[in-house]
């Protein structure tokens, strides 16, 4: 007797458990101390936000082309919503704030992301000046080369893998290198 509702289900648009799986390593890619002990980034929920939100903005980049690519994206920025929203709940932030701390958080990652997308057509070192100024508090130039390189060097990565592999959460994120070249 369910199945005339069927039609409301949203339809799925990756093999299940996938964006869990791709969120998951986004979430522990942003956790690798090396960020935080060698690059500068600050181990603070800021700080853990900005590499939370560098890495999504890395994955959506390559995810969008693929086939199905805007709905997946779209269910990827839905987890990071609501990984957001219980976060929030979790450090005890009352009901009637959630609303309006969701979207300081909506608004800081589209203007990260479109900064971090126009960088990209500029250049290297306009990209470390963004991640400068947003993940390293304008402050630690040496290591906002450090994570440009290493944002390219992810870029490179996934580039190379096929969508099935790339979908099937079956790769791990690059260490971040200590060197501005990548090559460390």
């Amino acid at each position: 007797m369910l199945w005339p509702f069927s039609q409301f289900r949203k339809p799925r648009v990756a093999p299940p458990g996938t964006i869990e799986a791709i969120y998951g390593m986004i979430v522990t890619q942003a956790r690798e101390p090396l960020f935080y002990r060698d690059l500068g980034v600050a181990d603070t929920v800021n700080g853990r936000f900005d590499l939370l939100l560098v890495h999504l903005w890395l994955l959506l980049r390559r995810i969008r082309p693929v086939q199905g690519g805007p709905e997946i994206a779209q269910a990827l920025f839905d987890r990071f919503c609501d990984d957001m929203d219980a976060n929030l709940r979790e450090m005890g932030v009352g009901d009637l704030a959630v609303p309006k701390r969701m979207q300081a958080f909506g608004e800081a990652f589209y203007g990260r992301t479109a900064a971090y997308d126009m960088a990209l057509t500029e250049g290297e070192e306009a990209l470390a000046q963004a991640f400068c100024r947003n993940v390293l508090n304008g402050e630690n130039l040496p290591g906002a080369h450090r994570l440009a390189a290493y944002a390219h060097t992810v870029m490179t990565m996934l580039a190379g893998l096929d969508d099935a592999t790339l979908l099937a959460a079956s790769w791990t994120f690059p260490a971040p290198s200590l060197e501005a070249n990548g090559h460390g």
